[in-house]
């Protein structure tokens, strides 16, 4: 969807930031995208986030680990509990990575190390990818062929947050984890009891229960005798009518809720 990307992002300024695009005729890959944008890179260190994830890692101690190791690449890992949802990573005492393995159930897994999707790389790792318009992955290509070239690169274990967002219960979670401060994420509206923001112009009347964590957007009224029990957030312009019941859930956009309804881990668009 990346007509839907731009139009929500544009040029970035919302956020304070820059935000240049690059179009892909054809889809070239997690490792051929960023060589097709190798210029932009100059001659510098950088660093590729994929956008599914949420976290909080401090990247300038990560940074400073890849600095001080000198390898061309080093991969942020993750501890994980279950290694068969995951590419676990396999390090020596130096960190430095020597395999991987792929999805191994518990008892086979040599490793709890998880890919986090996070890189950081020398400029000169672009001379081990093939020319540019062709499709290159970091897992299946990039880094077995460095290994395989017996080429130097590390793993630093992080111990912040981090969530892989690849399907709707990881998504509610994250947003429940932001309510519940488990990751730094700053939440919108104003504080108006500890777990609870509220955003403009909302209204809230008598008899209403609100049990946090609670984020309410802009435009909202909770008529008499709703119950919100968190963690829940309600998007802009979202109405909750008498005696509605709502718990651990997520309701974006504009929209009602009737009366007497009840909602329970519900995730509407």
């Amino acid at each position: 969807y990346p007509d839907e990307i731009r139009n929500y992002f544009c040029d970035g300024s919302k956020w304070g930031i820059n935000i240049v695009y690059s179009y892909e005729k054809e889809l070239l890959g997690t490792a051929g995208g960023v060589k097709n944008v190798e210029d932009f890179f100059e001659d510098s260190t950088f660093l590729v986030i994929s956008c599914d994830s949420l976290t909080d890692i401090d990247l300038t101690d990560a940074v400073g680990f890849h600095k001080e190791k000198g390898g061309v690449a080093t991969l942020i890992l993750t501890e994980v509990e279950d290694t068969s949802q995951y590419g676990v990573v396999l390090v020596d005492e130096d960190m430095k990575i020597k395999g991987f393995q792929e999805k191994p159930l518990g008892g086979e897994a040599k490793s709890n190390l998880a890919n986090s999707g996070i890189y950081i790389f020398e400029p000169e790792i672009f001379k081990y990818f093939p020319p540019r318009e062709q499709f290159y992955d970091f897992g299946r290509n990039l880094f077995p062929d460095l290994l395989s070239k017996n080429v130097s690169y590390y793993g630093y274990r992080h111990s912040q947050y981090w969530n892989d967002v690849g399907g709707l219960d990881q998504y509610q979670q994250g947003n429940f984890d932001a309510l519940e401060g488990k990751v730094k994420v700053d939440i919108p509206g104003k504080k108006i009891k500890e777990g609870v923001w509220v955003g403009k112009n909302c209204k809230i009347q008598e008899g209403v229960v609100i049990i946090p964590p609670v984020c309410i957007g802009d435009n909202c009224t909770i008529k008499k005798d709703a119950k919100l029990f968190g963690p829940i957030i309600l998007g802009n312009n979202t109405i909750v009518d008498e005696r509605a019941v709502l718990y651990r859930g997520i309701k974006w956009g504009s929209g009602y809720i009737g009366k007497d309804t009840s909602l329970i881990g519900a995730i509407i668009g």
